[in-house]
């Protein structure tokens, strides 16, 4: 038998036997020849048996005091430990994965695209940037937040419920969020088709705006005046929209003066193009026109235009001009009238009967008192 080895059977039933009450503990340390066997190894090696060995350490302390715990609560702990530090990596390194792209797409690869390298200008690479930083960003979340619910067994098996009837669930959830999903996808044709540009100038609703961010759902827009407006992107890709800064920033920008009629057409016509000539925001290489426009009730009206290199400095040279015009028309003579108005009376001399009446009821009254 010493021989022998002890099948896994074996191991197990000795493992768990239970030693009958007759017998005595001392009895089985006794080895054939009487020797106690707890005390028949050499000293430094029975000193240095770990204490998990012999049933005694806090190791030991700690199994028991889990195994309770599992029993009691019907959890299983280590499992429990396991699920939750696997979710806060996923996390992490969600939110690392997350940071490294937008921080790629932010600061690396404009480096690389700056100057046109590319074959875009810089406000297309802009756009296209920043929609596709958002959609991997969203995609990075989605995709983490997925993992951890796979994580948890009764979320997981929620998933696949609802993957099951994903059909009716997605019926049910375009509904739902059907302006979302025509901003997302109004977000990415107006990147896509770019009608307009991170940086461009717009008219939007009557006012002067550039645009300052294009998102997922939104476009950002900043006002002449400061404001800023959040317009949801199915409205900005619905909507009639002027771009002056796409293709060719210079514009047009019109100047109207009216002189009275007495006033020389052809003295005030050279008075504004000399005013525009001296300019510097106006184009010089570009044509300088006046024009009459209107005959109107008081005035000559009369219409300067001039090209300017783009739409944010065309109301202020508008205004320098229009300034400038009033003082050298004031100099030279050149009356800008107010309107006129000719007021007429007509009198009316009264009729001979309400003139006997008038004189027959002075005369009654007269005889009356």
């Amino acid at each position: 038998m010493d021989g022998e080895e002890i099948s896994p059977v074996e191991e197990d039933i000795f493992y768990h036997y239970t030693v009958p009450s007759d017998i005595g503990a001392e009895v089985l340390a006794t080895g054939p020849d009487g020797s106690n066997l707890t005390t028949a190894l050499p000293a430094q090696l029975s000193s240095d048996l770990p204490a998990e060995l012999t049933g005694n350490g806090p190791h030991s302390v700690i199994l028991s005091f889990v195994d309770q715990l599992n029993k009691t609560l019907g959890i299983d702990l280590f499992s429990i430990i396991a699920t939750v530090v696997t979710i806060l990596v996923i996390l992490i390194l969600t939110r690392i994965v997350a940071g490294m792209v937008d921080k790629a797409l932010t600061v690396h690869i404009p480096r690389v695209t700056a100057g046109g390298k590319v074959g875009i200008d810089v406000e297309t690479e802009m756009t296209f940037r920043t929609i596709i930083r958002r959609l991997l960003v969203a995609t990075i979340y989605i995709v983490g937040i997925i993992m951890v619910i796979y994580q948890i067994p009764a979320l997981s098996r929620l998933a696949v419920t609802l993957l099951a009837g994903a059909g009716v669930a997605g019926i049910a959830i375009g509904f739902a969020a059907k302006d979302s999903l025509a901003n997302v996808i109004s977000g990415i044709f107006l990147a896509v088709f770019h009608p307009f540009r991170v940086g461009d100038y717009i008219d939007f609703n009557g006012d002067y705006c550039q645009v300052e961010d294009l998102t997922l759902r939104h476009t950002t827009i900043k006002t002449w005046d400061g404001r800023r407006i959040f317009v949801p992107n199915s409205i900005m890709g619905n909507q009639p929209i002027v771009n002056w800064s796409i293709v060719d920033p210079v514009i047009t920008w019109r100047v109207d003066v009216g002189i009275a009629y007495s006033a020389d057409i052809d003295k005030a016509r050279e008075i504004m193009l000399d005013v525009a000539r001296r300019h510097p925001l106006v184009l010089k290489n570009h044509e300088i026109t006046v024009r009459v426009t209107e005959l109107g009730d008081s005035a000559v009206n009369m219409r300067l235009s001039i090209d300017v290199p783009k739409r944010d400095v065309a109301f202020t040279t508008g205004c320098d001009i229009r300034e400038a015009v009033k003082k050298r028309f004031d100099s030279e003579g050149i009356e800008i009238p107010y309107p006129y108005r000719n007021l007429i009376i007509h009198s009316q001399q009264p009729s001979a009967i309400e003139e006997g009446g008038l004189s027959q009821g002075e005369e009654g009254g007269c005889s009356a008192s």
